[in-house]
């Protein structure tokens, strides 16, 4: 599975460093305290709970970061569907490796499985349609790069990754500064004088506001909180001229509706902020 541009060896390195730091800071001395430092070890991941699978790269990453004599054995890939007894994984090297990193391997891997695993059943219930499952910036501060990455590995579409890759002009911007129109038109202008290719999107309210920001020649317009009848009239209105996304409020039940209306993109904020974590072990082979 090709990895999305965000997940770079620079911000791989940045998050595995400091969140090993976070937890090991002068030594693991549980493990200090009782491994010999030259003994040998093998273990396995096992999957406790049927799901899509996710941050098995991420985990021979951090293996390899920690220490690069580690050799991981991979079985089972990012986005394969895993069975109750599955093994993810075998991981062969020191003991004291494994066990200084097995919490952060653990913590990445049912995070992340949980977030494609919800990903992926509900864009399944968006087969046969055009529109897109999204996922937005609801995500765990210093944690996002996990996050997303799974959204990705579910089957969903990432949005922006964050505040500097898009220009999202939201109900707030808009009233803080008078109206779409001129909103839009700063945007643009900044856009002009920084040189910069960001696109556009605006968040609308009613079919007012789809109007006026249809006006303002903006890339996609978000349909906030609308009923499914208004956001089919917008889509209608906005006739292809630019994408439109559905946003607010959305649940699993809704999917299907909301794509008959036409939408190009659904935004959720659930897929990151609601999935449970998948029950994984990391468990020594004696």
């Amino acid at each position: 599975m090709k990895k999305p541009a965000y997940v770079t060896k620079s911000a791989l390195k940045t998050f595995v460093t400091n969140a090993l730091a976070e937890d090991i800071q002068d030594g693991d001395h549980s493990t200090l305290s009782t491994i010999p430092k030259n003994l040998q070890q093998k273990a396995k991941l096992l999957v406790k709970e049927d799901c899509i699978l996710a941050g098995v790269e991420m985990a021979e990453y951090i293996f390899k970061t920690f220490d690069k004599n580690l050799k991981v054995e991979i079985l089972l890939n990012d986005g394969d569907s895993a069975k109750v007894g599955d093994i993810a994984f075998y991981v062969t090297g020191s003991a004291r490796s494994i066990l200084s990193t097995e919490r952060l391997v653990l913590n990445c891997m049912q995070r992340m499985s949980g977030i494609a695993t919800l990903t992926h059943d509900w864009d399944s219930r968006l087969l046969g349609t055009k529109t897109k499952i999204l996922d937005t910036r609801k995500t765990t501060p210093n944690f996002r790069i996990c996050e997303k990455w799974a959204v990705a590995i579910g089957g969903g579409t990432n949005h922006r990754y964050g505040l500097y890759d898009m220009i999202m002009l939201k109900d707030n911007h808009i009233d803080y500064n008078g109206s779409i129109t001129n909103a839009v038109g700063m945007a643009k202008a900044y856009n002009k004088k920084l040189k910069k290719p960001l696109k556009i999107e605006v968040e609308t309210r009613n079919l007012e506001e789809v109007e006026e920001a249809l006006e303002a020649c903006v890339d996609r317009i978000m349909l906030d909180n609308m009923d499914t009848q208004t956001m089919k009239r917008a889509v209608k209105l906005v006739n292809g001229k630019c994408e439109t996304e559905a946003s607010g409020g959305i649940t699993r039940e809704m999917l299907k509706d909301i794509a008959k209306t036409g939408v190009d993109y659904i935004s959720a904020g659930a897929l990151t902020h609601s999935a449970a974590n998948i029950d994984l072990s990391l468990k020594a082979i004696k």
